[in-house]
C-alpha cells in the first residue's frame, strides 16, 4: 500500500498524507506533525527524522524503531536483549496506530493499489479511512442508537449484545 503512515489522533484517523510510492516516509514527517506532539513513535522508515532541518526546532521526543538488520547483527548478549526489548515496546505503541491501516486492507480489501492518478487514489483513500473510523466505532454507535446493550466481556473488554 503506497500510503505513508497518516497522523492518528485519539485512535482515529485524522489526516492521511498521500504521496507517490517513490517518496521516502522521512520526507513527509514535518507535514504529519500538527505541532502539539510531545512524543513521536515511528518505524525505521523515519530514521534520521530528528536531524532534518524542518524538524530541528520541534520540541519532540523521538522514538524511532531500530532496523531489524542492525539488531540481528549485534552479538548475543545483554545489549541485543535490551535492543529487542526496546523495539518490542515501540512496536506495541505503534500497533495502536497501525489498526486503521489493517481495517482498510482487510475489511475493505485495499491491498493492491491500481494507479488511476494521484487525485483519484487520494479520494478513494479519504473515503476508506473515513469508513475505517466508522468501522472501529461501530459498537459504540450501535449502543448510542439503542440497537445493542453494552456489557463487559471476560477480560473487561467492551462487548455488545443485540436487542
Amino acid at each position: 500500500m503506497a500510503v505513508p503512515d497518516g497522523l492518528i489522533r485519539a485512535g482515529r484517523e485524522g489526516e492521511v498524507v498521500r504521496t507517490a510510492a517513490n517518496v521516502a516516509d522521512v520526507t513527509q514527517a514535518g507535514q504529519q506533525l500538527h505541532g502539539k506532539e510531545k512524543v513521536v513513535y515511528a518505524d525505521a522508515g523515519y530514521m534520521g527524522a530528528d536531524k532534518c532541518e524542518e524538524l530541528k526546532d520541534k520540541r519532540v521526543q523521538w522514538h524511532i524503531a531500530e532496523r531489524r538488520s542492525r539488531i540481528r547483527a549485534l552479538p548475543d548478549g545483554e545489549l541485543k536483549d535490551v535492543s529487542e526489548f526496546i523495539a518490542h515496546l515501540i512496536g506495541k505503541v505503534r500497533s495502536k496506530v497501525e489498526h486503521p491501516f489493517r481495517v482498510v486492507k482487510c475489511q475493505f480489501g485495499y491491498t493492491k493499489v491500481r494507479y488511476r492518478g494521484l487525485a483519484k487514489n487520494a479520494g478513494q483513500l479519504n473515503v476508506l479511512f473515513a469508513l475505517s473510523n466508522l468501522w472501529m466505532a461501530r459498537k459504540r454507535l450501535l449502543v448510542m442508537m439503542g440497537k445493542v446493550y453494552p456489557r463487559r466481556g471476560k477480560h473487561g473488554n467492551f462487548q455488545a449484545t443485540l436487542v
